[in-house]
């Protein structure tokens, strides 16, 4: 069986996003998965806001892990990928990538796990959620 093709979301660089030189800061691909990860469960038909009003669960990243290899620069525009690796009962493990073209500028792997809203506690991945994600499993 052939895996899935990642999910791929395209994200422009702007001011906010670079430093002095023009260049993106570090910390910003972290926020650029996040919104990958945000439209990839959207294009699932899973919205966040929903699945909290209706369940009182809340993905949060509890580990990430990135490696950068080249810059993004003002006015790029990224292809940011997110492809599910395993799910457990509380989380799921993805890998991220960030490109400019053909260039990888950056990779990584990002823990997310399922809170309840009101604790904070660790509680099971709602099963709406399990079966529409180990669709898209490796």
């Amino acid at each position: 069986m052939t895996e899935p093709a990642p999910f791929q979301q395209l994200i422009r660089v702007y001011w906010e996003d670079t430093d002095a030189g023009g260049v993106v800061f570090y910390a910003n691909y972290l926020k650029f998965f996040e919104r990958a990860r945000t439209e990839w469960l959207r294009s699932l038909g899973l919205q966040q806001q929903a699945l909290r009003e209706a369940t009182g669960a809340i993905f949060i990243v509890s580990e990430t892990q990135l490696r950068y290899l080249a810059p993004a620069r003002l006015d790029d525009e990224l292809r940011v990928t997110v492809r599910p690796l395993q799910m457990g009962r509380v989380s799921m493990q993805l890998a991220q990538q960030a490109w400019c073209g053909g260039r990888l500028l950056a990779e990584g792997g990002i823990r997310i796990g399922c809170v309840d809203q009101a604790t904070f506690k660790p509680r099971r991945i709602p099963s709406a959620l399990t079966s529409r994600l180990s669709e898209h499993l490796p």
